[in-house]
């Protein structure tokens, strides 16, 4: 099972940019699908949204609010995956997880939804806001 330690979060002004980073340990990344969710002021963990997440064989998924703003990838040698997400919104505010999914293929069917996603990072707080 891996272990998922998330950096990056800050305050960013409306428009602005930052680059999450999800490290992962405890095995290397080929046999999972890596998911970035956010959980927004004030909703509880159940209710955490599918950002984007990334599949061994380098298929993504996107929420559509995101679609555009956001790329998800993968250093493999650091065993790392990112989040960069451009012209940052206020509803892009929240705390952001990743987590893990054994699994080598990222879509649609599976990427929203937390259940399918059993191992868990600690969070990075996100505030957009002028």
């Amino acid at each position: 099972q891996l272990q998922l330690v998330e950096s990056g979060g800050d305050l960013v002004h409306p428009g602005g940019s930052l680059r999450l980073s999800c490290t992962a340990s405890g095995s290397t990344l080929v046999d999972y699908v890596i998911g970035w969710f956010r959980q927004a002021p004030g909703k509880g963990s159940e209710e955490r949204e599918g950002v984007s997440c990334i599949g061994s064989r380098g298929t993504t998924y996107y929420r559509d609010s995101v679609k555009g703003r956001a790329t998800i990838s993968v250093d493999r040698a650091k065993n790392t995956v990112y989040l960069q997400m451009n012209n940052v919104q206020s509803a892009d505010t929240g705390v952001y997880y990743c987590a893990s999914m054994r699994s080598r293929f990222a879509d649609a069917r599976v990427c929203p939804n937390w259940k399918n996603f059993n191992s868990w990072g600690q969070g990075t707080q996100v505030t957009v806001s002028s």
